[in-house]
């Protein structure tokens, strides 16, 4: 079976982004770091940076070198947290030096974009109930971070 492993491009301090993120999901690690020894189109030996790390229980990859784009919302890592004490950490670790957006979502300083929510919403979204979906609904729309008492009383009708 083929392995499947995310790639995620830097323009700068890779290192510094993955430390972050290794530091504020439990059972994260940098396995390996390394530099090109060859010529490439991206630059000349050792300038770009490569890295293997891993994100909880999600394996990737990294480069750093320059590029002409960046990230955006078409690709965006979600993290399903347990409680609302681990939504805020991880919301308060990432968003530092980065932009909060609408439904849990957020840019970080390196430009690479986070959905941090409950894994209670996912939960309540799959409600039998279609009133309390469209409650659920609602009331994440009207979110920045993710509350998770706020969906809940959403759901309750409250």
């Amino acid at each position: 079976m083929a392995t499947i492993i995310q790639h995620l491009w830097f323009r700068e301090d890779m290192a510094g982004a993955l430390e972050t993120y290794t530091r504020l999901i439990p059972g994260s690690a940098v396995e390996w770091t390394s530099a090109l020894q060859a010529e490439s189109p991206s630059g000349p030996p050792g300038s770009v940076k490569i890295a293997a790390f891993r994100l909880g229980d999600q394996r990737y990859r990294a480069i750093e070198t320059e590029a002409p784009w960046s990230f955006n919302h078409t690709f965006s890592v979600m993290v399903e947290c347990e409680d609302q004490a681990e939504i805020d950490r991880l919301w308060d670790g990432l968003s530092q030096g980065g932009e909060i957006q609408q439904c849990g979502w957020l840019r970080d300083r390196w430009g690479l974009y986070w959905q941090i929510t409950p894994r209670r919403l996912t939960e309540l979204m799959s409600d039998s109930d279609p009133a309390v979906v469209r409650r659920v609904s609602e009331a994440m729309l009207s979110m920045v971070k993710m509350d998770i008492a706020g969906l809940e009383a959403a759901a309750a009708g409250k």
